[in-house]
């Protein structure tokens, strides 16, 4: 099921840990809503980046976000967040420097252990929370 023009339904919510462990991954009604709303916001990123994203984890079940040890309050449970990198783009430090310096509404962005960047969005009133997250724990990203 295509949400976007560059996103479908199976990208956000592939998970091969799920696939692996049998933990379902479905989303409900509501989690879709979400997710076509943060699809169509992926669509800025996209363009935004210039490049496309690989997206390693979108939406995750309670019991998928529970196992991999994320927050029970993580975006990903509510289909609001995804996890992703921009090879063609640059470094993951970069595309959160890019997302920052940009004037879109995101909710939170981390660069998470320069592997990847997390970024959620929120419906209500983003709060544009960078951050980084490393072995020495949670700084602001400056």
């Amino acid at each position: 099921m295509r949400l976007s023009k560059h996103f479908t339904l199976e990208e956000l919510t592939h998970s091969e840990t799920a696939t692996r462990l049998d933990i379902d991954n479905t989303p409900n009604e509501s989690v879709i809503d979400n997710l076509k709303f943060l699809a169509e916001k992926l669509e800025d990123v996209r363009v935004l980046l210039h490049s496309p994203m690989l997206v390693s984890s979108g939406y995750r079940s309670l019991p998928l976000n529970n196992h991999l040890g994320s927050k029970g309050t993580s975006a990903h449970t509510v289909g609001l967040a995804v996890d992703f990198i921009s090879p063609s783009f640059g470094t993951p430090k970069e595309i959160v420097q890019a997302i920052v310096d940009s004037d879109i509404e995101y909710d939170q962005v981390i660069l998470e252990f320069d592997r990847w960047v997390h970024l959620a969005f929120s419906k209500d009133k983003p709060r544009k929370q960078a951050l980084i997250i490393n072995r020495k724990g949670v700084t602001l990203f400056t």
